[in-house]
């Protein structure tokens, strides 16, 4: 059995009828459409994947920050404030 990665799910074919009433339907929620039975793709509303797209961002982000906090010698805090 495969694991869906979301609450909301549809037929591949209920959603080629109307795609954008099924993204309007899930308010926000992402939606697993199925095509027998199985995952095919989900769909997320465009605010949901600019959130994912922010959140994956800041995951590069910090990998890049702690890739190179390994490579200083010395490091010195600073408090903002005192800026």
């Amino acid at each position: 059995m495969e694991r869906i990665h979301s609450v909301l799910s549809v037929s591949i074919s209920e959603f080629k009828q109307n795609p954008g009433k099924i993204v309007e339907e899930a308010g926000g929620e992402p939606v697993a459409v199925l095509n027998h039975n199985r995952p095919a793709f989900y769909t997320v509303s465009p605010e949901l994947m600019a959130e994912i797209a922010e959140l994956y961002d800041e995951r590069q982000l910090a990998t890049l920050v702690q890739s190179r906090l390994k490579s200083v010698k010395r490091a010195v805090k600073v408090n903002l404030d005192d800026l």
